[in-house]
């Protein structure tokens, strides 16, 4: 009998998806990669931003505004962060602003990913827009399912177009 509750609830089985991790040491060169390889959408989520992490990818992310890449970062609102970080936050934003890029701000805000063109979905403890010399992990999915799921479960997908 309780088999037989279970069979009843069980999911259809998901896609196939391709993965890769990647560590601190890893990550950028992939991730830039991926920016790089960007068409209509890129969305990115990091709690903190920092001038230094923001200048090395700021290169990539103008050249995708340019073409007509849609860049949006959901972050933390700078006063939710210390003094210093609070400062860093600002500059980076005003930065990332001067490009065209669109930045969102979520309270309480700690996840780590980036979507690009609703088809591979990078998530982990990596702080994207910030991480200096910490220890990480980040994952690469390859899935329009993954990513689109990840913009409905964090609402995001109402603040992007189509």
């Amino acid at each position: 009998m309780m088999a037989q509750l279970l069979c009843r609830f069980k999911r259809p089985a998901p896609a196939l998806v391709t993965s890769q991790l990647y560590n601190e040491q890893t990550f950028y060169r992939a991730f830039e990669r991926d920016l790089a390889c960007c068409r209509n959408e890129a969305v990115i989520e990091s709690p903190f931003i920092t001038t230094r992490r923001i200048q090395m990818l700021l290169p990539t992310l103008r050249k995708m505004v340019t073409r007509g890449v849609r860049v949006t970062i959901n972050t933390k609102h700078p006063q939710e962060q210390e003094d210093y970080m609070c400062a860093e936050a600002e500059a980076s934003i005003a930065l990332l602003q001067n490009i065209g890029v669109e930045i969102l701000f979520t309270g309480g805000h700690h996840r780590k990913l980036a979507i690009f063109d609703r088809a591979v979905l990078w998530e982990g403890s990596l702080n994207i827009l910030s991480q200096n010399d910490s220890c990480e992990v980040m994952r690469r999915i390859e899935s329009g399912d993954c990513a689109q799921q990840m913009l409905d479960f964090t609402g995001l997908t109402k603040f992007l177009r189509g």
